[in-house]
């Protein structure tokens, strides 16, 4: 499954500072662990083609809102472009390359390819870390939200409702969660959607090598930390566990679940003689 490379190339990224990081790079990156010698070259070429064809449809656009109306033609018309709603939770539809094969994807994997192409055709586009659903934000002279599962164009006021309606009021709608996510945090959520997707799979590998790459994006995270250190302890690397569970507790101390964590260091402690 792993392939040392695309590790090699992912630090890479993880090492760049954030306005430099190419989204769709880094995405393709994260499917090559998956797909040992992905020709992440190829897919990149194949973007370009896609974003040189965008850039002809919105030739002579009369303003932002008609360009985002071409764009979206273009991608979920011409090119089909789709949310997979049918199988939501298929891992493929986090894998970049899947997603440009199959034209079938979820709202953070269809953002990375909305915002590369859109950029390359000249919109001020950005993702947006939504709570419970990844968008897309253009701000050439007017803010323009874009739903990339479908292309729809929303209003705060719509988003402020899906709020609502996903999170039961439980979370307050704040304009602040429309402002665009840096890079590396769009790619460590994509990474925490595949962790997901793994945990439920009860496939403890893979899931540790989700949790590897955020820490390399964001070394100090501290539930990633306790993760990952859970996975370790799932996997019998009891030393690795201890010493990721308690750099969480120094990290976190006062979080409400510090005390389980304080528990497993002990049942930690029982277990590593016993198995070592």
């Amino acid at each position: 499954m792993a392939d040392s490379s695309a590790r090699l190339a992912f630090q890479r990224i993880a090492r760049t500072p954030d306005a430099q990081i190419d989204l769709a790079e880094a995405a393709l990156w994260v499917a090559a662990e998956e797909y040992p010698g992905l020709d992440v070259a190829r897919w990149l070429a194949h973007l370009g083609e896609l974003a040189a064809t965008a850039s002809a449809r919105l030739e002579g656009a009369r303003g932002t809102l008609e360009a985002i109306e071409r764009l979206n033609a273009f991608l979920y018309g011409e090119e089909r472009f789709a949310g997979n709603r049918e199988d939501y939770y298929d891992p493929r539809n986090s894998f970049l390359n899947e997603v440009l094969e199959r034209r079938k994807g979820i709202p953070i994997t269809l953002a990375i390819v909305y915002v590369w192409i859109a950029r390359r055709a000249g919109l001020s586009a950005h993702g947006v870390g939504f709570p419970g659903h990844f968008l897309v934000r253009c701000d050439d002279a007017v803010e323009t939200l874009v739903d990339p599962f479908g292309g729809a164009v929303l209003s705060r006021a719509e988003c402020a409702a899906r709020l609502r309606e996903n999170a039961g009021g439980e979370v307050r709608f704040d304009p602040r969660m429309l402002e665009p996510t840096p890079a590396r945090e769009i790619v460590a959520r994509l990474l925490r959607n595949l962790k997901q997707i793994w945990l439920a799979a009860e496939d403890w590998p893979r899931a540790l090598s989700c949790a590897e790459r955020i820490l390399l994006l964001l070394p100090d995270s501290p539930y990633e930390l306790r993760d990952r250190g859970l996975l370790f302890a799932r996997l019998e690397c009891f030393a690795a566990a201890e010493a990721d569970l308690r750099r969480f507790l120094a990290l976190a101390p006062g979080d409400p679940g510090a005390d389980a964590v304080r528990a497993q260091l002990v049942e930690l402690a029982r277990s590593a003689p016993r198995l070592h």
